[in-house]
């Protein structure tokens, strides 16, 4: 991982930061780290690797993109995001925002993470740090204070405010220039329901797997935009479409069939825990309804507007939907079982931050600057990236706790 490197200190300072994040220990900051690794306990060079050293991350994030794909044989690219919390305001891009994490708006830091990702492991392989509109000067919505501190945190000059879906986007494009084949995308909600993000898959060409809100609006694979009549003056008139309905309204019609056990792609379930069957149904819609009305020309509205499968999902014997996607799969029509199978892949994620959270000391970084955050999360992913195949070709009882 760290033959990038051009300096023999940085490879051994490399080495001696992963070993701290991998010992036993509550805290894996700097100074608890320093205090458990004995002779290279030096929490001065430790610090100075982190936050100072000039070695890039991407190279690193490369070559554990290369190793982990022939680990893992990823059958899906999953994008997602966490929150990091914290007290003061001094940390690069700490802001006032919602979070999952702890499931409210707080104070904190938002890092979006790729994974590449299978039914037996999933690794994290590339990140962002999210810059609030608070810290980019060129916003209207920005924070004196907080741009102020640009220069004290190290955030580049040419970084300013970019929305999470095409934080997205530029990791999967960084990704592919890796030459990692991206074989499908999966996210949630908070990026389905973005149309460009979408659009933006589409224009890669990619196949996805995205959750959508019960709001989002389609029209029926049939429908057809309405030009209406020019009359030589002014500006052309946009194309017509039929009016949208929610895709809750219209899935469900053709009855609901066995769609699998929910939990399998997941993990394991609890022991004593029998898996619950889930029921499917699935309708074809072509393209998100609010991306098609930002499209004048109608040639291109009907090029945009590709034939996806909106699948929903609910428990077996009971009513309520539990959740609905949004599946754009041309080479392999596949059912909406499968769909919402696919897109249940996305818990191993959650699985990820908790590990790397609670084991591997991921939110535990202490340092304010841009490149100590990134670097951290780098190194925290590396070592993540070594415990998994001990998992993978390890037996549950070898690797159960005592």
């Amino acid at each position: 991982m760290f033959e990038p490197f051009s300096r023999t200190d940085q490879r051994r300072w490399g080495e001696v930061y992963l070993r701290g994040l991998l010992l036993d220990g509550r805290r894996k900051s700097v100074e608890p780290m320093a205090a458990r690794l004995g002779e290279d306990g030096n929490r001065q060079a430790l610090a100075n690797f982190t936050t100072t050293s000039p070695w890039d991350a991407a190279h690193v994030r490369a070559r554990l993109a290369w190793r982990m794909q022939q680990v893992i044989k990823p059958t899906a690219l999953i994008v997602d995001d966490t929150g990091f919390l914290k007290d003061g305001d001094a940390s690069a891009c700490v802001a006032r925002q919602y979070t999952g994490t702890a499931g409210k708006v707080t104070n904190c830091l938002a890092g979006v993470s790729l994974h590449l990702a299978s039914d037996a492991a999933s690794a994290s392989v590339d990140w962002r740090l999210f810059l609030p509109e608070s810290w980019d000067p060129a916003s209207p919505k920005a924070d004196p204070a907080k741009a102020a501190r640009r220069t004290k945190c190290g955030i580049p000059e040419e970084v300013g405010h970019v929305e999470k879906w095409q934080l997205a986007l530029d990791m999967i494009d960084e990704t592919r220039s890796w030459g990692i084949e991206v074989p499908l995308v999966v996210a949630d909600g908070g990026y389905g329901d973005a149309a460009a993000f979408r659009l933006g898959l589409e224009e890669r060409a990619l196949d996805y797997v995205v959750g959508i809100s019960t709001t989002t609006t389609a029209q029926p694979e049939e429908a057809r935009p309405c030009i209406p009549p020019y009359g030589g003056r002014g500006p052309r008139p946009q194309p017509v479409l039929p009016r949208a309905g929610p895709g809750r309204e219209e899935a469900g019609h053709r009855g609901w069939q066995a769609g699998g056990e929910a939990g399998a792609v997941a993990g394991r379930l609890p022991p004593g825990q029998r898996p619950q069957r889930f029921e499917a149904d699935v309708l074809a819609v072509r393209g998100p309804a609010d991306q098609a009305r930002r499209t004048r020309d109608p040639q291109e509205s009907r090029r945009t507007r590709t034939t996806c499968a909106l699948a929903a999902g609910r428990m077996a014997r009971h009513r309520v939907r539990t959740r609905a996607v949004l599946a754009v799969q041309p080479a392999r029509r596949h059912s909406a079982g499968h769909s919402l199978r696919t897109a249940k892949l996305r818990w191993r994620i959650e699985n990820d931050y908790r590990e790397m959270k609670q084991v591997l000391g991921l939110a535990h970084f202490e340092g304010r600057t841009w490149r100590g955050w990134d670097h951290h999360v780098t190194l925290v992913s590396v070592a993540h990236a070594f415990c998994t195949p001990q998992r993978i070709t390890r037996s549950p009882k070898e690797t159960a706790p005592a």
